[in-house]
């Protein structure tokens, strides 16, 4: 069956960094462009970074842009969304997803993680 499995969620002080992982079961995801998203409360889900499958092209929503990095590593069939200088509006349920394309979108994700919590504390 194949799935994204996620870790990396939990609660962090203000500052400080979170690194999400976003491995593949039953999927390579070499061949998938890959989509990190978050839902905040009271917030619709907002896409907040995108790694292609073709050419590891990256994208970032601008609220992270130089505080979140998108990278894969095809040797564990991973890919991670690093987090520094976090702040209490990174507050969030993030989910990964995966696409069956070389490029970036908000919609047409055939695969889901299951979207672990992180918690930025002031």
């Amino acid at each position: 069956q194949a799935q994204l499995v996620e870790s990396g969620g939990g609660l962090v002080q203000a500052g400080g960094s979170l690194r999400l992982s976003c491995a593949g079961s039953g999927i390579t995801l070499a061949d998938y462009t890959i989509g990190w998203f978050r839902q905040a409360p009271g917030r619709a889900r907002e896409g907040v970074s995108c790694i292609t499958s073709l050419d590891s092209t990256t994208s970032y929503e601008d609220a992270v842009k130089g505080r979140f990095t998108i990278s894969r590593d095809n040797a564990k069939n991973t890919v991670y969304l690093q987090m520094n200088s976090l702040k209490p509006e990174d507050t969030a349920v993030y989910f990964c997803a995966a696409r069956n394309s070389s490029y970036c979108s908000m919609t047409l994700y055939h695969y889901w993680g299951q979207g672990p919590q992180v918690a930025v504390s002031s």
